[in-house]
């Protein structure tokens, strides 16, 4: 039976090619275990968080809708992140950053559906539910912080990747399963965190992705507020760590200042980071995006924006100075003298469109092998065809039926008869179809009369270069979802029973009565099978704690042996220290 998704009046605005990465919470795969490792986290994270946390986590939870005794259901998180103008979606795993960001634009917070295995309970390189729900979805209560996270996204989806960003993605992604999954071998994740190694090692030039990825990391994932001296957590990479929240505030982690630079700084997701920024203030966050975004191909277009997109081998966009936009992934650009662009071509199906609306009969089905226009003005002439009257196109040998040779600069010839021109709600001309036409560039052949009709696209300039389609409904896929899937964890019957033995104590603690005889027989199980299980006694402790009994003294022996055990030492200290409060 197919696992129904429903969507709410914030996720009705999504456009369809995002549907294909949203999957239905696994909620009744989640183990007690699981559960029980949500709630240990929590109520670590509130405990030290309520200090050392941006003001808005503590209050953000309630507005989130998110309880530190058990995993939030993104039915009940979204009925209460509405009223903020937010929601939430359930995804595996990671997804392109591309797609991540568009989500964000439409205030959509994707939340990673597994939870990090008790293996992992302080930190996992793979996004999870405590990472997402807990992390992000609280901070977005601030609305400043909840209009950066979504200017952020809109600015980010933008953004042109390399041909390397979704290699290194991919590399990512595998990396973070693997490590998640206790099930892997040494030998598999050890092959592929050599692979993202050898990656980050042979990027070239940080693409736009590659950059804005970075002010994501440095400010949503990782970012301080306040002052260098006493700065406060905000991002959700830190407020998800129970190890690293602790750890970031201390000498150890160099605090520098927010500013543009932190488009250049790498990270490594593996690792906890040596230096971190402190932004003065949310406000800030927004400046130093503008800053970024100004240096952007979306805003500044030109001959290097066009190399941008045949750099990423990627579906992108151009819009001309009328407006019109030509999608497609775009292959060849022809320039002039001061690097101006005087053609581009793309490869494939291309899509043209005004206003992100696309032209009626100008999509892919009609442009299946490609586009190629000439960029710029007429040779000799100051006046640019988009400039041009009636009467001025019409002196120009620019009008239905006229057989014609328009010689622009660079040497770009277009020879045919005009059929028609389409313009946009100004009266602006932005496109001229031809038929018997030939395009040249001095004695290379761009487009010839057996090809068919011509459509040349009319701008003196290009004005703007981005990734993805200008229409959402112009291409079938944006982006593809990766074929490396999160692994389900297989259970053994040991296992299954352990989690059974979790269920009973949860529920003995939902009843609030002490059952001695029943956390004797737990605790009895637990030595003769599971001797290096911690959180289940914790668990039981806190149940039985302060009741003077032989139980509550049993289980804190047992509790205190298991300390020996270094790997478990600070886990179990932290829990006893929590209870004791």
């Amino acid at each position: 039976m197919k696992k129904v998704i429903k969507f709410n009046s914030v996720t009705k605005r999504l456009p369809k090619h995002l549907h294909q990465f949203i999957v239905k919470q696994p909620y009744e795969e989640y183990t007690a275990q699981n559960q029980a490792v949500w709630r240990y986290v929590m109520r670590m994270n509130i405990d030290y968080l309520g200090k050392f946390a941006h003001k808005s986590y503590i209050k953000g939870l309630d507005k989130s809708g998110i309880s530190e005794d058990f995993i939030p259901k993104m039915e009940g998180m979204n009925r209460i992140l509405k009223d903020i103008g937010w929601a939430a979606v359930s995804v595996d795993g990671f997804i392109p950053p591309n797609a991540f960001m568009e989500f964000q634009a439409y205030n959509v917070l994707v939340i990673a559906s597994d939870i990090r295995t008790i293996e992992h309970i302080e930190y996992t390189p793979a996004p999870d539910i405590i990472h997402e729900a807990a992390g992000h979805a609280p901070i977005i209560a601030n609305p400043e912080y909840a209009e950066y996270l979504r200017r952020f996204g809109e600015i980010g989806s933008k953004a042109i990747s390399s041909a390397k960003d979704f290699e290194m993605y991919e590399a990512i992604r595998l990396l973070s399963i693997l490590k998640e999954d206790p099930n892997s071998t040494d030998d598999e994740i050890n092959s592929a965190h050599l692979k993202v190694e050898e990656l980050q090692n042979n990027m070239g030039e940080l693409s736009e992705m590659a950059q804005i990825r970075n002010l994501h990391w440095w400010t949503v994932e990782y970012g301080l507020i306040g002052s260098l001296e006493d700065p406060k957590i905000y991002g959700a990479g830190l407020l998800s760590s129970i190890g690293e929240s602790k750890f970031c505030l201390t000498n150890s982690v160099k605090k520098v200042p927010y500013t543009i630079d932190a488009a250049t700084q790498n990270f490594d997701i593996t690792k906890p980071q040596p230096q971190l920024f402190v932004t003065p203030n949310f406000a800030h966050l927004s400046f130093v995006l503008e800053e970024f975004a100004n240096k952007m191909a979306i805003r500044k277009g030109g001959l290097k924006g066009v190399k941008k997109l045949i750099d990423s081998k990627n579906l992108g966009t151009i819009e001309l100075s009328t407006g019109l936009q030509i999608s497609g992934i775009f292959s060849n650009v022809i320039s002039y003298e001061n690097n101006k662009p005087v053609y581009i071509q793309t490869t494939g199906e291309t899509a043209l469109a005004i206003r992100d609306k696309e032209l009626i009969g100008h999509g892919v089905n009609h442009h299946k092998e490609g586009f190629g226009s000439p960029i710029g003005k007429l040779k000799g002439i100051n006046l640019s065809i988009e400039d041009m009257s009636p009467k001025d196109l019409e002196v120009y040998g620019i009008y239905e039926g006229k057989k014609t040779i328009l010689l622009f600069e660079g040497d770009i010839k277009v020879e045919g008869e005009v059929i028609t021109g389409i313009r946009d709600l100004q009266g602006k001309i932005v496109l001229i179809s031809f038929k018997n036409c030939t395009v040249t560039h001095n004695n290379t052949i761009l487009f010839q009369p057996e090809w068919g009709i011509y459509d040349m696209a009319v701008g003196k300039e290009i004005i703007s270069a981005f990734a993805g389609p200008a229409s959402v409904i112009s291409f079938k896929t944006k982006v593809e979802v990766s074929k490396n899937k999160t692994h389900k964890i297989t259970y053994s019957k040991e296992e299954i029973r352990l989690h059974e033995l979790y269920e009973q104590v949860a529920v003995l603690r939902k009843s609030k009565t002490i059952e001695k005889e029943k956390l004797y027989l737990i605790l009895a199980e637990l030595k003769d099978n599971y001797p290096n299980d911690w959180l289940l006694p914790l668990e039981m402790y806190e149940q039985v704690i302060n009741s003077n009994s032989e139980i509550e003294n049993q289980l804190l022996e047992y509790l205190t042996n298991l300390k020996q055990q270094i790997k478990y030492c600070q886990l179990i200290e932290n829990g006893l220290t929590l209870l004791a409060n």
